[in-house]
């Protein structure tokens, strides 16, 4: 497949597990991988970014075929997968490391999340402001191997362990 036909999106909503978990089960996604972005320190590592301290987020980096998925059906799938409305939460899971965090790619990325955040918000469907930050993609850090596809890998379907 073309390479120009593809593009990427980049999510951050709690541990990174179930978010790339629940964007792999997307028909039109065709890769995905977890990582740190949003912070200020090159090349974090997994214990770096749980000190809280690097001002990384977990996220999920998506390749999709935009002919399968559109961008807008990406963010259906973010805002379903976790509570928006937590500031540094989801879960047990505490901590800037798990904000909600969409990181656009363009213009137009950025002009879609804020229109369905906005229209999130005013649906009343939570009671509480929404709090998902929404910035420019920055240097993506791949985790480490073992954090790739983790839920496929050991058959956990958790993050509450931590």
């Amino acid at each position: 497949m073309d390479d120009k036909k593809l593009n990427k999106a980049t999510f951050a909503a709690g541990c990174f597990w179930g978010v790339e978990d629940a964007f792999r089960q997307v028909k039109g996604v065709l890769s995905t991988s977890v990582g740190y972005t949003g912070g200020h320190l090159e090349n974090p590592s997994y214990e770096d970014v749980c000190t809280g301290l690097t001002g990384h987020a977990e996220a999920v980096e998506i390749i999709y075929d935009p002919s399968k998925v559109s961008y807008d059906d990406l963010l259906d799938v973010f805002w379903r997968i976790h509570d928006p409305t937590t500031m540094n939460r989801q879960g047990p899971d505490i901590g800037s490391q798990y904000r909600s965090a969409i990181y656009y790619h363009n213009n137009e990325q950025e002009k879609a999340a804020r229109l369905s955040k906005q229209k999130l918000q005013n649906s009343g469907r939570f009671l509480n402001d929404i709090v998902t930050e929404i910035t420019a993609a920055t240097t993506f850090y791949k985790a480490e191997d073992y954090h790739q596809q983790y839920f496929e890998k050991t058959g956990r379907k958790s993050c509450k362990f931590f």
